[in-house]
Formats: structure tokens, C-alpha cells, sequence
């Protein structure tokens, strides 16, 4: 095992014992110091893991460039770390508090997701690594909503049964992205069925992706959502869940995105696939410590 496996192996065993670790510490600690206790934590990964600071430093510099100091990108990166932080600690927390995530969590727009269902093709939630995502999930299946999401397997296979568990008292689905045959066959079974799939729309998705403009640079992103939309007609709606000041949480569906034509399948794609990234683009704008600005959005360059 070469010398750069082993830091992963050894970097993942750590974040396992933290997992363990919080999740003992969350249960003795009082609520009222949950999320006092989570900004330590942020604050500690940001100045540790230098390797993730740089890389969120990195991505800040690309997309906004000149437009903001950098101060501001900086506190962005620092903001980062401790809405990160919050996120995992208050999953952790709220997943086994069901009847505390009802009532922290709002959902607002509920009838566009409603109005999707009504059509019987499915829904297809686009959204983004924004916000604790985890707990959208989770706020939908407490709320009776039949989802699937769609994810890559994570590298630590304890961690992995970890949250399998938890998700399993939602009644939440997963469907692997490999192997691609299964994932496609497993997403359009569950869109024929009228069920919900939830896709995270803003990694990088390598020489797969086809490339559109994100933040003024070009970004190799996953078509899935679209090209499923237009072959059973499925509804495509974009969602993000926002904190507020007082750390309770809102879920936002968005209208159906109206497909535009192009003048052929491939210009289709492209169109509606750049409106998609657009909007996740927004709320980035608008809430920009929210996005996790850790993973190499850019890392395949565009032609």
C-alpha cells in the first residue's frame, strides 16, 4: 500500500472515531450546547484540516474572483466548516428525535412537490450538496413521501451501515450510482412508480458530464435529472433546505422546471442542464457558506 492510501485509510479511521465520538457526546450533552458545542468543532477542522481548507479556499478564489476580498472568502471558507459541523452534530441529534424534527424543520412549497406528484410520472428533486441535505431527507420521509436518492457509495463501509440504519427508520431509499446499469434501471423503475428521486446535482462529473457555465467557468455536470425527465415525462423540481439565524431549518421546493426545447436532444439537454445549474448557482449566491465548498467542482477542465 503506497504512502498516499494510507493517509486516506488513516484519515478515514479518524473520521469514524469522530463519528462514534459525537455521537456519544450528543447524548449527554444538553441541547441547549449542541450547536455552541458544533462551532468548536468547525472551527477545529477548519484550522486542522489544512488540506480541505485549501481546497474550499481554492474553489472561493474561482468563483468569485475579484468580486469579493479576501476577507470575505475567507470567512466563507471559516462559515463553511461550522454549517458542516452543525449539520452532521443536529443529524445526529434530531434523527432519533423524530417528533424535534417535525417541528425544527419547515417546509415551505410543499404543493409544487404536491402538484409534481399529482401528475403520476414521478419527481425528480434536483439539489445540491447545500444546507444538511441529509435531514431534507429525512423531514420528507417523516412526512409520508415515498424517496430514493440517488448516491455514491461512501469509502468508509462503517460509516456507511451507520447511516443505512438511521435512514432505514425514515423509510429513505438509496440507489448506488455503480453499477450504472443498476442505477438507471432502479431510478426509472422508481419514476414509473410516481416516486421521488433525489439527485445531487453539483459534483464534478468528469469526461461523463457534458460542461456548463458555473460561476463564469465551465463545470463537467451529470445530465441524469433531464434526460430522465424527457423519457417518461417525469417532473423535475429543484430543492434546498436554508438555516436560519436560530438554526432551525427551511425546506424550499421550487416550481416544475418547464423543459425547453432545443433544436435537437443534445442542445435540449444542454439548455435545461444549464437552467438546473443556474439555479443551484443562485442559492449558492445567496447563501454561499452553505455550499461545500471542500469538493473540486472544477477539477475537469472544460473545452
Amino acid at each position: 500500500m503506497d504512502s498516499k492510501k494510507i493517509r486516506k485509510s488513516i484519515g478515514r479511521f479518524l473520521g469514524w472515531i469522530g463519528l462514534v465520538a459525537c455521537s456519544l457526546i450528543i447524548k449527554i450533552i444538553p441541547a441547549c450546547y449542541l450547536y455552541g458545542f458544533a462551532k468548536g468543532v468547525g472551527f477545529l477542522g477548519y484550522y486542522f484540516a489544512a488540506g480541505q481548507r485549501r481546497v474550499a479556499l481554492e474553489s472561493l478564489n474561482i468563483a468569485f474572483g475579484r468580486d469579493k476580498t479576501i476577507q470575505e472568502k475567507e470567512k466563507i471558507a471559516k462559515d463553511c466548516f461550522v454549517f458542516m459541523a452543525k449539520s452532521a452534530i443536529e443529524l445526529l441529534f434530531l434523527i432519533d428525535r423524530p417528533s424535534l424534527l417535525r417541528e425544527r424543520v419547515e417546509i415551505a412549497g410543499r404543493e409544487n412537490l404536491d402538484n409534481a406528484l399529482s401528475k403520476g410520472r414521478g419527481v425528480i428533486l434536483v439539489s445540491a450538496h447545500f444546507g444538511n441535505f441529509p435531514l431534507l431527507l429525512a423531514r420528507l420521509g417523516l412526512a409520508g413521501y415515498p424517496v430514493t436518492a440517488v448516491m455514491r457509495p461512501m469509502r468508509d463501509v462503517r460509516a456507511e451501515k451507520f447511516f443505512l440504519a438511521k435512514r432505514g427508520r425514515f423509510d429513505i431509499k438509496i440507489i448506488h450510482t455503480q453499477p450504472r446499469n443498476t442505477c438507471v434501471n432502479s431510478i426509472l423503475e422508481a419514476l414509473r412508480n410516481n416516486e421521488i428521486i433525489f439527485i445531487l446535482m453539483d459534483q464534478n462529473f468528469g469526461t461523463n458530464g457534458i460542461f456548463v457555465d458555473f460561476f463564469g467557468r465551465k463545470a463537467a455536470t451529470a445530465t441524469g435529472p433531464v434526460v430522465f425527465a424527457r423519457r417518461i415525462k417525469a417532473e423535475i423540481l429543484p430543492c434546498f433546505i436554508t438555516r436560519r439565524e436560530d438554526n432551525t431549518e427551511k425546506i424550499i421546493f421550487e416550481p416544475s422546471l418547464q423543459l425547453e426545447e432545443g433544436r435537437n436532444s443534445q442542445e435540449t439537454v444542454f439548455i435545461n442542464t444549464q437552467k438546473l445549474t443556474g439555479i443551484i448557482e443562485s442559492y449558492i449566491r445567496k447563501y454561499p457558506a452553505e455550499w461545500s465548498w471542500i469538493h473540486r467542482r472544477w477539477k475537469t477542465v472544460g473545452r
